[in-house]
């Protein structure tokens, strides 16, 4: 049943399992819904169908903001997907709950997934087995709108390099009407997007510390460096006053719609920035400190089989699971969303790193990190409230810093206690 083979036109480094004795087998996938990965998928599942006729993948898709809530509803039901998408800080909750299995190393070998990807895919390791993997990383970079920077007198071709050539960057684009109010900003920011990542593995290492100690389990930026980060960050709208958190709402619409200079965000954005037609916009690494230290985070969604996948489904989810892992489904994905492929091979390809947009992300996966999250949404809300001590109640930021710390201590301690 498990004799292996290389489909043809799919170069996946992980062989492919053969079903000759399936037939008519359907199976689910679930993802939370983003247009272009939506887009993406669907072209996959079309794409493996085609090859596998035997096999029918019903592709199901939910908020992002329910999406865990339906996961765990199903399965508790005695239902939910044979193959299920998740972002890696959630392997903890998912693998607790019951909602996913362990990968069968007889299929995808441990040598062959530490070889082939990425570094990083071992945020999905737990123990001795692998939990899921990813179809595409990604890291963070700086966006900037050239038509703005051309208008107030930069170089759209030379923009920021470091966190001081950003402030001043954003001071020259900012827009104000007569009463003050903000109608442009020169950065759009906020912790809510992708800055609490800005802030957790850039600034803090950038002013000479690190968020957790080496091991994950103990918190470690209330300290001096924490604190300069801090307000660094948060002195972006009350000192500098390049920016405003909550402007339009969120950073990417701000960016999108053109009244944003300069915006943080990772390549999953590409796909959705490529229909902006009004201006012309740019990548580039994120500032260096003044000592030209960089940092980055990377991160990945990744794809699991559902703990109830059992006999020919199981067989079927984890054949869909390979091509989705694919250096084929990667390029696909790519194209479609903008995220980087997850393999070495398929990701560090000298057209890739020789493009501009592509480039500065690819490069930014020699320096990054990722954080090993045991409760992701509680983790990013830790931050969310920091902010909003902050700006809301004037909570001076040291003291909010070690709120902050205290309570996500809490979380780590109360995870790691069971």
């Amino acid at each position: 049943m498990r004799n292996r083979f290389l489909a043809g036109g799919l170069a996946a480094g992980i062989s492919f399992l053969t079903l000759s004795s399936v037939q008519a087998v359907e199976i689910e996938y679930w993802q939370y819904v983003f247009d272009s990965r939506v887009k993406a998928m669907d072209q996959l599942i079309a794409n493996f169908q085609a090859a596998n006729p035997d096999i029918t993948v019903r592709h199901q898709t939910f908020p992002y903001a329910d999406y865990q809530t339906r996961v765990v509803a199903a399965n508790v039901a005695g239902q939910g997907p044979d193959v299920v998408q998740l972002f890696y800080g959630w392997v903890d909750n998912f693998v607790a709950g019951g909602l996913i299995q362990p990968l069968d190393p007889a299929v995808f070998p441990h040598a062959e997934i530490e070889s082939d990807f990425f570094p990083i895919v071992s945020a999905m390791k737990r123990g001795d087995d692998y939990y899921g993997l990813p179809t595409a990383v990604r890291s963070l970079a700086l966006f900037y709108n050239k038509k703005i920077f051309e208008e107030n007198g930069l170089d759209p071709n030379d923009p920021p390099d470091t966190l001081e050539e950003l402030v001043a960057a954003g001071k020259a684009t900012v827009k104000r009407d007569g009463a003050g109010n903000m109608t442009s900003a020169g950065l759009a920011f906020g912790l809510s997007a992708q800055d609490h990542h800005w802030w957790r593995e850039v600034l803090i290492r950038q002013f000479g510390g690190q968020p957790y100690s080496d091991d994950g389990r103990t918190v470690t930026y209330n300290d001096e460096a924490g604190i300069e980060a801090t307000a660094f960050l948060m002195g972006l709208e009350s000192e500098e006053k390049i920016g405003e958190i909550g402007f339009m709402d969120e950073p990417q619409a701000a960016f999108r719609g053109g009244l944003a200079a300069m915006t943080i965000d990772g390549t999953f954005r590409l796909g959705a920035f490529r229909a902006i037609e009004g201006f012309e916009w740019g990548v580039t690494e994120l500032p260096a400190n003044a000592e030209g230290v960089r940092s980055n985070y990377a991160s990945y969604f990744a794809n699991a089989i559902g703990a109830r996948a059992q006999g020919e489904e199981l067989e079927a989810a984890q054949k869909f699971l390979q091509y989705i892992s694919s250096e084929e489904a990667m390029a696909v994905w790519l194209e479609v969303v903008g995220e980087l492929p997850a393999r070495r091979a398929a990701a560090l390809t000298e057209t890739n790193l020789a493009d501009p947009i592509y480039g500065p992300f690819l490069r930014a996966l020699d320096y990054s990190r990722t954080t090993i999250f045991v409760d992701e949404i509680a983790q990013r809300q830790v931050a969310l409230d920091l902010e909003a001590r902050i700006k809301l109640q004037n909570q001076p930021v040291a003291e909010a810093v070690a709120e902050a710390a205290q309570q996500e201590q809490a979380i780590l301690d109360e995870f790691y206690s069971r």
